[in-house]
């Protein structure tokens, strides 16, 4: 038979007929023998192939075929004898009557699905359709199908684990979807969540199940439907179960809606705790320094009515110490407990506020009277005095107090509390532990303080500072055994400032260490050029005793100015020992062992007197002037200074008088076995020629008498 498309002349009509069908079916068509050669083929088989018509002929053997197939690149996966091997058993095989298909691969990566059935006495017909994109489609097909099923787990993980309950309704009210976390804020049965469920119907499930919204059942669903047929965006908050719920509603463009659903229950706990903490105070849990003054400016709204309060600034005395000696920890202790007294100590309508560190502010409402507000000041006073046990500790602060009055001293929250702060000063100059009124003029005397200040930052820069020494006479030696060292500050242009008026203050800022350093070498310079039986005596703050330092400051001042340390004394009060803290008595160990005697000034005059005298072993106690000045008015006060000296000397200490101005307080001090006396009766402070001279002309009256 001939190619296809060159039928003879002396072909039939039917031969024709054959040949016009075979080329017009849309596949490669041909027909191997069963000695496997090749009967017929048509056009689209040589296309589908790439055989030039030239290379085909009939009789043609499916070896050659097949060779030629390799040869034009068709079956690249296979070498052409196992292509061959492969195709021949596959022809083999079907030969009863069924029609079998089997895949090749082609060259440019096409892929033919051939079709093969055997014809008894014909061979087999065999029919090669290009399937590229048919698989090509279909493989499009399937990945689109598997990633919309990917996208529909991916949007169902995603809808199920946010942690808002979400729906979809449709524009009739039926639900379409919901996800989990929406069944667990409402605990929705599994009737209501099936898609048709109408929206009344969850509604009436959760109202009757204790949902509360803003206004009524009717005037929520009233709202709801009104959002709905607007197509406008929604949001409500409701309650259920003690849970706050927010509801957000979201319109679509088909006329349906989607909602959130948020359990804000902690957000919200959250938020006012945030308020709280924002107008109180963390540690002691009073309101704050602004809730104070925005209470204060409610109240301003009743004063011009005519209606009055009162405002205390309150400040813990000697607290500093505390923090200072026993940390931060115990300190903090202390202000809560002295805030627990302090609310103890107020009404019902006042209003108590920590305004920061150690500064607290009460607003009394409706006090008319002076009197009334300095009763509860006392009160104060007298509850912050009363010694706190701590953690084994005794400590021991006070509360000095401001007070103003409304209408007389101020209509505003600025003028009163400016006022009450200026009271509050004045308190503190006082001695502390005190309250007192405001006064006019007061603030002339804060300017005063303000002056003081900036002038004793720069006192020692400008020289301005200087030693005066008060003589201690022994009154076995009867002879001045000791000079105490005392300050002077006269600024230029200005006069002598009190030393009452700028070491508190000094005190206070922090300036006395300083200060206290040079009056510790000055006074060791002075000291060592009179006789060797002489002693100095320094006081120290116990805001020196804050510089870790302190030993190394009085070691190096020894060794500079070549003063023995015996006759160094270093003056300390009982504040000192307040909090028996222990670097301070180590640091007071280590001076002692260093030779440097240590005195307790003051005597008698703090809280726990004895207990002090038993955490160390003071070298001398300096009885305070107090006690010689009450010696006629007061008959216990002789009592006192006897049981003092007899306690000094019981516990081999040598005991000092202050304040000895008469001769009857000397007799009297003197009977009693008192070692030193010192006072004005002997001398006033001197300067450091004035004591040269003193002991000089002491020298010559000895060495006279000796004579």
């Amino acid at each position: 038979m001939k190619a296809p498309g060159k039928a003879s002349a002396g072909r039939t009509d039917s031969a024709l007929l054959l040949d016009a069908a075979l080329e017009s079916i849309p596949y490669g068509f041909c027909v191997w023998s069963p000695e496997f050669r090749l009967v017929m083929w048509n056009r689209h088989y040589l296309d589908i192939y790439g055989f030039p018509e030239k290379r085909i002929r009939k009789g043609m053997t499916l070896e050659a075929v097949v060779r030629l197939s390799a040869e034009l690149g068709n079956h690249p996966d296979q070498s052409p004898d196992d292509f061959l091997l492969a195709y021949r058993h596959e022809l083999l095989q079907n030969r009863g009557g069924a029609r079998a298909k089997v895949r090749e691969l082609v060259q440019g990566g096409r892929t033919l699905e051939t079709a093969h059935v055997y014809s008894p006495g014909l061979g087999w017909v065999v029919t090669h359709e290009d399937v590229s994109e048919e698989i090509a489609s279909s493989e499009i097909i399937q990945k689109r199908k598997r990633e919309l099923e990917r996208q529909n787990i991916r949007l169902d993980a995603a809808v199920n684990n946010i942690s808002q309950g979400l729906c979809m309704y449709d524009p009739k009210g039926r639900l379409v979807i919901c996800n989990q976390p929406y069944q667990r804020i409402y605990k929705l049965p599994e009737n209501l969540l099936k898609p048709g469920t109408q929206l009344d119907d969850i509604l009436a499930y959760l109202f009757e199940h204790g949902m509360r919204a803003s206004g009524n059942r009717e005037e929520y669903i009233r709202w709801r439907r009104e959002v709905i047929s607007r197509g406008a965006y929604g949001k409500n908050i409701h309650e259920l179960d003690g849970r706050i719920i927010m509801m957000q509603h979201h319109p679509m463009k088909d006329g349906g809606w989607v909602t959130t659903h948020e359990d804000i229950t902690e957000q919200r706990q959250q938020e006012e705790r945030i308020r709280h903490l924002a107008r109180h105070d963390a540690l002691t849990q009073l309101p704050n320094r602004l809730l104070f003054l925005e209470e204060m400016v409610a109240a301003e709204q009743g004063m011009d009515r005519g209606e009055h309060i009162a405002v205390l600034c309150i400040d813990l005395d000697h607290f500093k110490a505390v923090n200072d000696t026993l940390g931060h920890a115990l300190g903090d202790r202390v202000l809560q407990q002295a805030s627990a007294r302090l609310w103890g100590t107020t009404r019902e309508n006042d209003v108590l506020a920590r305004l920061g560190g150690d500064e607290f502010a009460l607003m009394l409402p409706g006090i008319e009277r002076p009197a009334d507000a300095a009763a509860i000041a006392e009160r104060i006073v007298r509850a912050i005095g009363t010694p706190f046990a701590i953690e084994g500790h005794q400590v021991v602060i006070g509360a000095s107090v401001g007070i103003a009055m409304s209408q007389q001293d101020g209509t505003t929250t600025d003028a009163l509390m400016n006022n009450a702060d200026l009271a509050l000063y004045r308190a503190k100059n006082e001695g502390r532990s005190t309250f007192h009124f405001f006064e006019p003029g007061m603030d002339a005397a804060i300017q005063k303080r303000r002056t003081i200040e900036s002038g004793l930052r720069v006192a020692l820069d400008r020289h301005e500072l200087r030693l005066v020494f008060q003589p201690l006479v022994g009154l076995k030696e009867n002879r001045v055994t000791c000079f105490e060292a005392l300050l002077r500050w006269d600024p230029e242009g200005r006069g002598s400032v009190s030393p009452a008026d700028f070491i508190p203050l000094a005190e206070d800022t922090g300036l006395i260490v300083p200060i206290g350093e040079w009056v510790l070498r000055e006074a060791c310079r002075t000291a060592a050029q009179w006789p060797n039986d002489v002693r100095v005596a320094v006081n120290l703050s116990p805001v020196q005793f804050k510089n870790k330092r302190l030993y190394e400051t009085v070691e190096a001042a020894l060794r500079d100015t070549g003063l023995k340390p015996t006759r160094l004394e270093l003056e300390i009060t009982e504040s000192l020992l307040l909090a028996d803290n222990e670097l301070t008595l180590k640091t007071l160990h280590r001076l002692r062992a260093l030779g440097v005697r240590i005195s307790m000034d003051d005597f008698g005059t703090g809280y726990s007197s004895l207990s002090y005298l038993r955490s160390f072993p003071f070298d001398k106690i300096k009885i305070d002037r107090s006690f010689m000045r009450d010696l006629k008015s007061k008959g216990d006060s002789l009592a006192i200074i006897k049981a003092v000296i007899g306690l000094g000397h019981s516990l081999g200490m040598s005991t000092t008088a202050e304040g000895i101005e008469t001769e009857e307080q000397l007799t009297a001090v003197r009977e009693q076995g008192c070692n030193e006396v010192q006072g004005f009766l002997f001398s006033p402070p001197v300067s450091a020629e004035a004591v040269s001279q003193m002991l000089a002309e002491e020298r010559r009256s000895r060495l006279k008498r000796a004579s």
